[in-house]
């Protein structure tokens, strides 16, 4: 048992690097094994002829969908912008209104 505190601190750092080098020994343990499921899962797609699309797999990565806010329109602007409103930053063209001294009411769409 550790009879200092400068033992102590060398015993957590033996541990420390023995910690390290299990865990880099794990990591080359795991490419090493990387390399042939990838080698057996390639002759799998070229024995069944399999596409991307079949394992629906994208180059693009993940899709995903734009949001489109489907809020009716509120406020039209002086060139038939339109806004709904909603929570967020203001359009331009209603920062300008506002800044030029006209009232976000003057855009209302009745």
């Amino acid at each position: 048992m550790a009879t200092s505190l400068v033992d102590i601190n060398a015993e957590i750092k033996k541990h420390e690097e023995q910690l390290a080098a299990l865990r880099k020994q794990a990591s080359d343990f795991r490419n090493q094994e990387l390399i042939g499921i990838i080698d057996d899962i390639r002759k799998k797609i070229a024995e069944y002829g399999l596409t991307a699309a079949d394992l629906k797999l994208s180059s693009r990565g993940p899709k995903t969908r734009a949001v489109k806010s489907t809020a009716p329109a509120k406020y039209r602007g002086p060139n038939g912008e339109t806004w709904s409103g909603g929570r967020g930053r203001k359009p331009g063209w209603v920062m300008e209104a506002l800044a030029s001294g006209k009232s976000i009411s003057d855009f209302e769409i009745n």
